[in-house]
């Protein structure tokens, strides 16, 4: 057999994984819907009951400010004190990471509760994906001691990935682009196991919670080689803001780690996001999914550099959350940076359709967040599910790509961790 083929697997080996991918599946989507439940009850105490109780707006930027501050200081004690210190710094980790020990997984369950709580701008998919991966990997480890970590490091994942988007096909076209050893099973015997854990937690996700992912734009009218021109510009500048960001994340990952102190480090950072919060508003708030489907109704209200300020301010925030130590995923608050950039395009010139504008921007920018080319183009198609969008989607990828491809990424190498306290 030469170096690019791949071993066929049997049907049997292939329905002997069918049982505990559903499980992990499952569990993965259970895991992600208890952390988001928890996360919701406190955000609502915080923004909520405890304004109501007192007599004041939940969104005064006092409130913003103190409310973030304090979210800081809670983190950076658990990063600090707690055992398991919130995991890795998650400046230097990606999506998909190597097991944790168990021990690292009740600190970073409970920094991630507080931050999407808190109103941080970070979502939930990079810790809860650790956290499962660390789970399936532990328990299938002693259940199957002969199974390989790399079966349950893809079933943990791919389950997350189900369950955050609601659909399998993300963790398909994710896991499609890891490299396969030479030799090594065939694609698709590769994801045959995680696509059923993937689907088990879609199926979770959707009948407990629905399908939250979509936002109502105004219905794309199809078009021509105009629109295609517009695609390419769009993915291209989106592409560009994102690189903006790469660039500028490990210079300000180091002017933090100055303090060396993890609890003063976040602390700053929660201060810091206050004040971006009470400058954006409260749709500049929280890991972004929320905001985003309320921008989509509400953009016409907005200027034009009304738009490009609360995409400003967003991105910001995201630099700062992910590398001031809070735990979080950067997917969810770069879609709503890339909507209000594509809303502020469609603002500023009417002939660029606003369905187009943003799905294309959410395109390009996610390419340069996450260099993950078929997560990007799915995530805009989820985003704004139109068909007559795929073909320009397609366009858009093209100078988005290359204006990523081979250049510093939005991760910066782990050093050795001090000892906390």
């Amino acid at each position: 057999m030469g170096d690019g083929e791949h071993q066929q697997m049997s049907a049997r080996v292939l329905l002997a994984l069918v049982v505990p991918a559903v499980l992990v599946g499952v569990v993965s989507a259970l895991l992600l819907l208890g952390v988001s439940k928890l996360a919701g009850q406190l955000e609502h105490f915080w923004w909520h009951y405890l304004p109501q109780q007192f007599g004041f707006g939940g969104f005064d930027r006092w409130w913003i400010v103190l409310v973030l501050t304090v979210t800081g200081v809670l983190v950076g004690l658990v990063v600090w004190l707690m055992p398991g210190h919130g995991g890795p710094d998650p400046a230097t980790t990606s999506l998909v990471e190597a097991p944790q020990p168990p021990r690292v997984l009740p600190s970073l369950a409970v920094v991630t509760v507080l931050a999407l709580a808190g109103g941080v701008s970070l979502g939930p998919e990079n810790p809860i994906t650790m956290i499962n991966i660390a789970l399936a990997y532990w328990l299938g480890h002693k259940l199957l001691p002969r199974t390989k970590a790399v079966l349950w490091v893809a079933l943990a994942a791919a389950g997350t990935i189900g369950a955050l988007f609601g659909t399998p096909v993300a963790a398909a076209l994710i896991l499609s682009e890891a490299p396969a050893e030479p030799g090594g099973p065939a694609l698709w015997d590769r994801l045959f196991a995680p696509l059923v854990s993937a689907a088990a937690g879609a199926i979770t996700t959707l009948e407990i919670a629905g399908n939250e992912f979509v936002i109502d734009l105004p219905r794309f009218p199809g078009g021509g080689l105009t629109d295609a021109g517009w695609a390419l510009l769009v993915g291209a500048l989106a592409a560009a803001v994102g690189m903006a960001a790469v660039y500028a994340f490990a210079p300000l990952h180091r002017l933090f780690q100055r303090l060396r102190h993890p609890a003063l480090t976040i602390t700053l950072g929660g201060l810091l996001l206050g004040g971006l919060g009470a400058l954006g508003g409260e749709l500049t708030l929280f890991k972004g999914l929320d905001q985003v489907k309320e921008l989509a109704t509400s953009y016409t209200q907005h200027s034009g550099w009304g738009l490009l300020g609360l995409a400003a301010v967003k991105l910001v925030a995201l630099l700062v959350a992910g590398t001031s130590g809070f735990r979080g995923g950067r997917i969810f608050p770069a879609v709503f940076v890339a909507a209000a950039l594509g809303c502020a395009i469609n603002t500023a010139v009417p002939d660029v359709p606003v369905a187009l504008a943003v799905a294309c921007a959410v395109e390009g920018l996610l390419m340069a967040v996450t260099r993950a080319g078929w997560l990007s183009l799915f995530t805009a198609a989820a985003i704004v599910p139109d068909p007559g969008l795929l073909p320009f989607l397609c366009v858009a990828a093209l100078p988005a790509w290359l204006l990523v491809t081979g250049r510093a990424e939005m991760q910066v190498r782990a050093e050795p961790r001090a000892a906390a306290g």
